[in-house]
């Protein structure tokens, strides 16, 4: 089987059941080149339903839980999105594609520079990849459009959620294994956000970030 019919085979079998049914970010999966963001030793397990092992103990989320994330931040042309938690890069390539900058903050020099080579290889020139803490976020640059955590946490700061804009969503995977859930936060004023959870999934931890929650609505 060749690798544009495993990707279809992705996309059909694993990624439009899990309701993933927008036209664009469907085009997106398939146009984005998702092997070349995982480590060699693991290119042919690229498009199977499961997460890839990075270096330093990390992980690729799995193909259908990327695309749901992408699907439900409904990303527009004029975005600044911020994401936490670079791991491959594969992530803030779909996004830069959907929104006007993007910045990935990554704490592991290591997959930071793993990111970056892999976006610049790839031609994704509007993200940009920096080796920082992200559970602090970046507030000299705030606010964001949209903020996606690429990985789980107890619960979501509120420091990030005030580094969105009035509007802004942030995607967040909460919970204390074997229970997470991919919860969308939307800011809908100053000091007021409303949250949705949106499906079930385990995803590894995020670096710095507490494991007690620090924010109740």
């Amino acid at each position: 089987m060749n690798v544009e019919q495993m990707r279809f085979n992705m996309i059909e079998q694993q990624i439009r059941p899990w309701d993933v049914l927008d036209p664009q970010v469907l085009a997106l999966l398939a146009q984005v080149r998702r092997e070349d963001f995982v480590p060699e030793a693991c290119r042919t397990l690229a498009f199977v339903d499961m997460e890839l092992p990075l270096p330093e103990g990390q992980c690729m989320l799995a193909p259908k839980v990327e695309a749901r994330m992408l699907q439900e931040l409904q990303l527009r042309p004029s975005d600044s999105v911020l994401e936490i938690g670079a791991g491959s890069g594969y992530m803030a390539a779909l996004l830069a594609h959907k929104a006007l900058r993007v910045i990935s903050l990554e704490i592991r020099p290591v997959l930071a520079r793993l990111a970056a080579a892999n976006l610049e290889r790839a031609a994704v020139g509007t993200a940009g990849v920096r080796c920082a803490d992200g559970a602090a976020g970046l507030p000299t640059e705030a606010p964001f459009d949209a903020i996606v955590l690429s990985g789980s946490v107890a619960d979501v700061p509120r420091h990030l959620l005030e580094q969105l804009t009035i509007g802004g969503r942030l995607m967040a995977i909460v919970g204390t294994g074997p229970v997470m859930r991919a919860r969308l936060y939307t800011r809908a004023g100053e000091a007021e956000w409303s949250q949705a959870d949106l499906f079930d999934t385990v995803a590894p931890r995020l670096d710095g970030f507490a494991e007690h929650p620090r924010f109740v609505f």
